[in-house]
């Protein structure tokens, strides 16, 4: 069989409808491509995300029990890892929070190698920002002004800022035409300030995939399939024959408990590979196994990354009383840098939305020489009482709740690799990797939580105590930023995709997903995901012209973007509509909180 006798069903798979996928559906779509995206998770409308996290069956993933909702939780034996299911996949449980990261992340030994990162991706981080509706955030309340008098009391006040966010503020609940894409994109309703971004934002306020990228690549014809899952990809065989590119065939089927039903096959010319760190690497891993891309890189799981990552807190034994509202505001709000390498974000959840403090208990020390599960058993035994005043932790938990995200931007990471689960399944494990230690306790997070704990006090006038999870008793951490494992790097040896996304070996086939981030971030790597993305599209050719991307047997290159031959929006979009809010609160003298002061 030659390559002329296989006729691909479409010119372009992409597996995942993330940032990544989503970016690359639109602009391949722009450059006259035939584009198919499979999603595993299902599509929601606003009405359709759980009213709060309590509602298991549209909030949780575990297609094993019937639950379809857009919040995943893994685990491996290093790390557990939350992730987001659905159409616009992490976009619809994400906190909105878009930075762009600081310069060393750009220039680290890892892939600078290759060109000047900073200089390539930022145009691409603007034309992101301005898809993605990005605002500093307006929201000012009891929470950010205790953000902004910790990072006061730990010498830092002046690294504080309001976050960089994705959200229609408008008029809070007012319903208006297309405010960003010159009508080309969809209605659009002001943020109300429900903080329950993280459960699905009901409001229609938060610019997930669905109201920009993924809604303008459906108005230009891209299919996308939901409840469809990957388990195979290789190329079609005989298709490459006589030096011929081949053509690949991408095997899918229902996503539900019981694998194997209503298998479908479908053949491209490219496949774009955007599910994620963790469908990314589960996939490429079983496919090597099994010698479907046999020539993919051995460095494949290689520099996976958590963000160094921790998840706290700083938590009330009774509600605060007064008009002290922990939960208005949009999910992250504010933050602060401990020291250059440590970041700290406030995030939240909206009233009635607890299920997550399931998970939740008071913050264990660690570096002591002893278990942590021991230190806590000494805590408790030294204050039972202290212990139990927050029992049971669920009750209210958003509402008495300060959640503290930590982010460092150290160079750790951990070597993942493919097994088999229940059933022959596909499936990850880990083990420690390059750099330093993954780490399971930091330091300048609990003493950032204890110092919030104590503002937060000062406000409610209830005991008060900084908070930690029961995975980390166990010196398990968590994260919401699970990275790389199929990076960039400038050759085989080095990476698993070369600077233009395309794997080695199988250039046919891209990465364009968080799992091709060769570093910790030290913030939310959704804009530098997106930037990527951007610009490594930018780079394709319009159908049918000349690919302007060297061979992988040529030297990089710098090349100037495509020009797409129908853009999806008008000349002069996106813009981004203006913001009203609260002015800045001073940091000096005292601050007004409900009907406390502080200072």
């Amino acid at each position: 069989m030659t390559a002329d006798a296989v006729t691909p069903d479409v010119d372009v798979v992409v597996i995942g409808s993330g940032f990544g996928g989503s970016v690359t559906a639109l602009r391949l779509a722009e450059k006259g491509y035939r584009v198919l995206v499979l999603e595993a998770g299902q599509r929601f409308e606003d009405e359709d995300f759980a009213q709060t996290s309590w509602d298991v069956r549209r909030y949780l993933w575990a297609p094993q029990v019937g639950c379809y909702g857009i919040q995943r939780i893994h685990r491996l034996p290093d790390v557990v890892v939350l992730a987001g299911a659905g159409v616009g996949g992490g976009s619809l449980n994400y906190a909105n929070t878009l930075y762009v990261p600081p310069r060393p992340f750009f220039q680290d030994e890892q892939w600078s190698d290759i060109t000047d990162w900073q200089a390539e991706l930022a145009p691409h981080y603007d034309t992101a920002s301005a898809m993605l509706g990005v605002v500093t955030n307006p929201c000012e309340g009891v929470v950010e002004q205790l953000m902004r008098r910790t990072a006061d009391d730990l010498g830092v006040g002046g690294t504080f800022r309001k976050t960089p966010v994705g959200v229609y503020f408008g008029r809070p609940g007012e319903t208006v035409d297309d405010p960003y894409f010159g009508g080309a994109g969809p209605r659009r309703t002001g943020c109300t300030e429900c903080g329950n971004c993280m459960v699905g934002c009901r409001v229609g306020a938060k610019n997930t995939l669905r109201k920009n990228y993924l809604a303008l690549a459906e108005n230009l014809g891209v299919e996308i399939r939901a409840m469809r899952t990957v388990t195979r990809l290789g190329e079609v065989p005989g298709s490459s024959a006589r030096g011929a590119d081949p053509v690949y065939r991408v095997l899918h089927e229902r996503t539900g408990p019981v694998g194997g039903r209503d298998v479908e096959v479908v053949t491209a010319r490219h496949v774009v590979v955007a599910a994620g760190a963790w469908g990314t690497q589960t996939l490429l891993h079983a496919m090597k196994e099994e010698g479907e891309l046999p020539r993919l890189s051995e460095y494949l799981g290689h520099r996976t990354r958590t963000n160094s990552e921790a998840l706290l807190g700083a938590m009330s034994q009774r509600l605060p009383k007064g008009d002290v509202d922990l939960t208005k505001g949009v999910a992250i709000t504010s933050s602060f840098h401990v020291d250059d390498e440590t970041h700290v974000e406030n995030c939240r959840y909206g009233k009635g939305s607890n299920a997550m403090g399931m998970l939740a208990t008071v913050a264990v020390p660690g570096g002591t020489g002893r278990p942590r599960w021991l230190e806590l058993a000494r805590q408790v035994g030294k204050d039972p009482w202290g212990f139990l005043r927050f029992m049971p932790m669920a009750r209210r938990w958003s509402e008495r709740m300060i959640i503290g995200l930590v982010m460092q931007s150290r160079d750790n990471s951990l070597h993942v690799s493919g097994r088999r689960g229940l059933f022959g399944r596909p499936g990850l494990t880990s083990r420690q990797g390059h750099g330093h230690p993954n780490p399971t306790y930091i330091p300048q997070g609990h003493q950032a939580m204890e110092a919030l704990a104590r503002r937060l006090g000062d406000v409610t006038g209830e005991y008060t105590a900084a908070g930690g999870s029961w995975f980390e008793v166990f010196d398990v951490p968590m994260t919401a930023h699970f990275l790389g494992g199929a990076t960039i790097g400038s050759s085989p040896d080095r990476g698993v995709v070369d600077g233009y996304h395309r794997v080695w070996g199988h250039p046919g086939i891209s990465v364009v997903a968080v799992s091709s981030e060769k570093t910790n971030l030290g913030v939310h790597p959704s804009l530098t995901i997106t930037a990527q993305a951007e610009r490594a599209m930018s780079l394709w050719p319009n159908r049918g012209e000349a690919d302007p991307r060297p061979s992988q047997h040529e030297p990089y290159a710098v090349l100037a973007p495509v020009d797409p031959v129908r853009p999806a929006v008008p000349a002069g979009f996106p813009r981004r509509p203006p913001v009203s809010g609260p002015g800045p609160v001073p940091v000096s003298g005292p601050v007004s909180v409900g009907r406390a002061t502080l200072g």
